[in-house]
């Protein structure tokens, strides 16, 4: 029941049916009580500056976007740096250390899939997952850390940082429950908008490949994953940031006959444990030079105004 109805509403945001479409008009008067209400919330902030640079890797839709991939090439180039994140479809609250530079500190599920993503393709990184962003931030700063990469902190106005958004294309350009759109662009909010083919470019390759594939993958809008896939005797898709068992993937192993499990990184980090054979789809961003410049005159200009 879950998984279909996740389903339904990615498809109510972004491939809507003529039905959902009407549904979508109807929900109109709510949408501009949300947008008046986020604004609200903009225009009564004031950006507190934590003592640490803060670069936010962020989006305006619901979804993915390639929040993840972004962050990690970017953290990845840097030193005394950690990775704070809300740490979405964990089974624990509050903060938690997922890594601490040196080594993993917590269980996938303690930390949910992102962070431990990060905690193994960043290993030099802090990554620390919190609700409270700015808890997160104070925490990382006192574990050494001089730079602070924030995923998906763009609606965190009482943050100073520097906000980098990751342009998402969309026919549906209305805000929740409507459209797609979490927040607008506001007026006076100073951000760069980082877009794919102008700013990255994603390469993805097979580790592990075999000659019958099953793609079984939780992500959100599991269908941008085609352009980049081989071939595969069956797809499998669930909801975004679902815990497999074992059983389950055991049985669309057999149910394909497939010889192994083809799988995103985000999958992986849930599944690594099991006794299957496992394909990972792996992505990664190659980052334009004057992505890091950004981030490197922010840096400067900061320092430059606290001197």
């Amino acid at each position: 029941m879950k998984k279909s109805l996740v389903f339904w509403v990615e498809r109510y945001l972004y491939k809507p049916t003529l039905f959902q479409r009407l549904l979508s008009l109807l929900l109109l008067p709510i949408s501009f009580l949300y947008c008046l209400i986020v604004w609200i919330k903009y225009k009564t902030s004031i950006p507190t500056d934590y003592g640490v640079d803060v670069i936010s890797i962020g989006n305006l839709s619901v979804g993915g976007s390639g929040k993840t991939p972004l962050t990690t090439a970017l953290a990845s180039r840097y030193e005394n740096v950690a990775i704070v994140l809300r740490g979405y479809g964990r089974k624990t609250e509050g903060l938690h250390v997922v890594s601490d530079a040196k080594e993993i500190l917590c269980d996938v599920e303690s930390s949910g899939d992102e962070a431990m993503i990060y905690a193994l393709k960043v290993p030099n990184a802090i990554v620390i997952v919190s609700e409270k962003r700015e808890e997160g931030i104070k925490k990382a700063k006192e574990m050494g850390a001089k730079l602070v990469f924030l995923d998906d902190g763009y609606s965190k106005h009482h943050i100073k940082k520097l906000d980098l958004l990751i342009e998402v294309q969309t026919k549906n350009n209305l805000c929740l429950p409507s459209g797609p759109y979490r927040e607008r662009i506001w007026s006076g909010k100073k951000v760069e908008v980082l877009s794919e083919g102008a700013d990255f470019t994603r390469t993805v390759h097979v580790e592990n490949p075999t000659e019958k594939m099953a793609l079984v993958t939780a992500i959100a809008r599991p269908q941008r994953l085609d352009t980049f896939l081989p071939k595969v005797v069956s797809k499998h898709y669930f909801e975004d940031h679902h815990f497999f068992t074992k059983d389950e993937l055991q049985n669309i192993l057999y149910a394909s006959q497939a010889d192994s499990l083809l799988v995103t990184f985000k999958d992986y980090v849930k599944i690594k444990d099991f006794d299957i054979n496992i394909s990972i789809l792996d992505l990664q961003l190659d980052v334009d030079k004057k992505v890091f410049e950004l981030i490197d005159d922010y840096i400067k200009d900061t320092h430059a105004k606290e001197n």
